[in-house]
């Protein structure tokens, strides 16, 4: 093949870089005139562009470029603009071992040359470090977050029981330093209950297999005529299954939530089995309420649970993996969760009805239950008219 048409091949996900934010912020287009249909921008026409500039990469750089380098991290950032969940898998990655059952005890979110914690294992690797959901990354090992994509970062933070991981991190005074895990087995954490008068607390650490049935079990000797806290704010982990079986043991009805996927009509997922509810709900929520949490916490809010906190960050979303003719992959965000209310779970995330700050030091179960007697706000009186 042709160098030039080796080129034009392999640029065209990076036309997308450069092209579409000039289509969604360039100048206003010419509006047509009535009853004249617009043509249709073309998101290719700076291909030859493109092309041009690799070409003159290629031919005028001293050292000669590894082209295939300057290529891949083209398409890696032609992904990250579009979900920073997006990667680009070469062919020698899927040819890597699994780098090990231990893990450091955090979940990330990289975004740009940065990773965000967003959700701390209590008592893991990170958590015994002080590492906070919160808390920013920059290097991994000694390496910039901002070569890694995100399947890269998520297998950093995995290896062998008893291996090291640097991170270096900003900490609040906004000074980098290093500091090292010890990666390690988890244990499953219980599902946790706190008694208080006429009213109960329970904690979830995750929606993976099982837990609808431990949380039957538990409340299965519960006065149901007490309220009902469900802490959602370390669930950072689990499948829509579970979460299904759940939102229907705790009495929620009718649809847990929407999936939409390109090209399919949308399918709302149903609430699975039932249980008895509680005379009254309210739900716990933050930063590290993720995907399938969210997707059960705004299924419980249609059902007329208060919810309180700090809004989630919005990952109701799901990845496939698709093969490319060259060898590689790429994973991409395709699917999305609607929330039982319509809320856009992969972007806006879960507001609270009433945003409450605690801190690990605070009474979550006598804030939550003070929160829950406080007198509704008055609405705004409407505007008089001038």
């Amino acid at each position: 093949m042709h160098a030039r048409t080796w080129l034009s091949v392999l640029s065209l996900p990076l036309v997308a870089a450069f092209t579409l934010p000039v289509l969604r912020q360039g100048a206003q287009p010419v509006q047509p005139k009535p009853g004249v249909k617009a043509a249709p921008q073309d998101p290719l026409a700076g291909l030859s562009d493109i092309q041009d500039v690799l070409s003159l990469v290629q031919q005028n750089y001293v050292d000669a470029p590894d082209m295939d380098k300057v290529v891949a991290g083209g398409v890696q950032a032609v992904l990250e603009r579009s979900h920073p969940l997006n990667a680009y898998l070469t062919a020698e990655d899927l040819r890597l071992p699994d780098p090990g059952p231990a893990e450091a005890g955090l979940v990330v979110l990289k975004r740009g040359i940065y990773a965000t914690v967003l959700a701390v294992v209590p008592g893991g690797p990170a958590a015994k470090a002080g590492i906070q959901a919160g808390d920013v990354i920059r290097k991994v090992d000694g390496d910039s977050v901002g070569r890694l994509s995100a399947w890269a970062l998520e297998r950093r933070l995995r290896g062998a029981e008893g291996s090291t991981l640097d991170l270096y991190r900003y900490n609040a005074t906004g000074d980098l330093t290093k500091t090292t895990l010890q990666r390690q087995h988890l244990a499953k954490a219980p599902i946790t209950l706190k008694q208080g008068a006429q009213a109960l607390m329970v904690s979830l650490p995750d929606l993976t297999p099982g837990r609808a049935e431990e949380l039957k079990k538990l409340l299965a000797a519960q006065d149901h005529g007490h309220t009902l806290v469900l802490d959602l704010r370390q669930c950072a982990k689990g499948s829509m299954e579970e979460a299904a079986a759940v939102a229907g043991l705790l009495g929620a009805t009718g649809t847990l939530g929407v999936l939409q996927e390109a090209g399919k009509p949308d399918r709302p997922m149903p609430v699975a089995g039932s249980g008895t509810p509680f005379t009254r709900s309210a739900l716990l929520v933050g930063r590290s309420t993720l995907g399938p949490s969210e997707v059960l916490a705004a299924s419980l809010k249609k059902g007329g649970a208060k919810v309180f906190g700090e809004k989630t960050p919005g990952l109701g979303v799901e990845r496939s993996r698709f093969p490319l003719k060259q060898g590689g992959a790429v994973e991409l965000v395709s699917r999305r969760w609607l929330g039982a209310g319509g809320e856009k779970l992969d972007r806006q995330g879960l507001a609270p009805d009433q945003i409450l700050r605690l801190s690990e030091a605070d009474d979550a179960l006598a804030k939550v239950l003070t929160a829950l007697q406080a007198p509704a706000p008055a609405a705004p009186a409407p505007a008089k008219a001038s």
